[in-house]
């Protein structure tokens, strides 16, 4: 990341640490909310309400997907994962109030999902990012996420399930084809030294294991077992609980959590944002899986946050690595 880019970078992460109120959010950055199910056992609705993002204020194309401005030379871009989410927000809103237009709003999606699932140097069917993108390193169009394909397959499983229209499950089945196989495969999975089943959200040279976007591609791969009684979804499921369970301790430095697990001088710390969705997303954790591990961090995280010093000090340290590094 350039010098320019990483101080346009600081004077951002200094409004959504300090001003949160008045600061310009994101279709990424509204509150996280859980949307509390009452069986588990054969999810409807999704598991996060994402009702800011079902309402997002932002362009949108001739068909009603929305599009992303990522301004300058990238400008307005189709986000996969952003297009999921607008999705799942309206369905959930959909089954709360029966409203046709969300219901449309979510079809629109899916319709889009499926035409829009291309086959990879490696023939995996994976929805492709369009554009450059700097994260650790240049991401070159097209790229590919493991969010996406976790995001995508969720909603196509939940189109299915309204519309029992084959389509949808058949593209869910091919979307999951990326995670049977490995990175150097055209997959999303990345084996570590270890043994440990990760995700990637990002495919680049040092895998990173960002927490977030592992964890959401999870509840992709547990609606494929759930909703399709996929062995393999249920192994790498299981897999991936026990990767978490050994691994989830190096996200916490003892005051805040870790956004991923490079190792620099300075840890790459999570935003007041993302912090709490991981709070959320370990609640959630523990809903489908009933181990008290991920309780008992969530909680522990949540007790992070109420201290200003804390936030000050993950502040400080964010800031820091992105200055020296990314």
């Amino acid at each position: 990341m350039g010098i320019i880019n990483r101080y346009s970078y600081l004077s951002r992460i200094i409004k959504a640490y300090l001003t949160p109120s008045v600061s310009q959010l994101s279709f990424w950055h509204g509150r996280p909310e859980i949307n509390h199910i009452n069986n588990m056992e054969k999810p409807i609705p999704y598991y996060m309400k994402f009702k800011y993002k079902a309402n997002y204020k932002g362009k949108y194309d001739s068909s009603g997907i929305p599009l992303l401005n990522y301004h300058g030379n990238i400008g307005l871009q189709y986000n996969p994962i952003a297009i999921a989410q607008y999705g799942l927000g309206n369905y959930n809103i959909f089954l709360e109030n029966h409203d046709i237009i969300r219901k449309n709003n979510f079809i629109v999606v899916a319709e889009w999902l499926c035409d829009n699932l291309i086959e990879n140097d490696n023939q995996v069917p994976v929805w492709f990012h369009e554009f450059d993108f700097e994260y650790k390193e240049i991401l070159k169009s097209p790229w590919y996420s493991g969010l996406a394909q976790g995001m995508g397959i969720s909603l196509l499983l939940r189109a299915f399930e309204l519309t029992k229209e084959t389509k949808y499950i058949d593209k869910a089945k091919m979307a999951y084809i990326s995670f049977e196989k490995t990175i150097d495969e055209g997959g999303v999975i990345y084996i570590d030294k270890n043994g440990f089943n990760w995700i990637e959200e990002y495919i680049v040279s040092e895998p990173t294991h960002i927490l977030n976007g592992f964890i959401w591609a999870l509840f992709g791969v547990y609606d494929m077992w759930k909703f399709n009684h996929s062995k393999h979804a249920k192994n790498l499921f299981m897999c991936c609980v026990n990767t978490l369970e050994k691994n989830l301790e190096r996200y916490d430095v003892g005051y805040w959590s870790r956004y991923e697990l490079t190792e620099f001088n300075f840890k790459m710390l999570a935003s007041p944002f993302y912090h709490d969705l991981h709070i959320v997303q370990l609640q959630i954790f523990y809903n489908m899986t009933n181990k008290f591990f991920f309780k008992d961090s969530a909680d522990r995280w949540s007790k992070y946050k109420l201290s200003k010093l804390n936030r000050y000090r993950a502040f400080i340290e964010k800031s820091l690595f992105k200055i020296c590094y990314y």
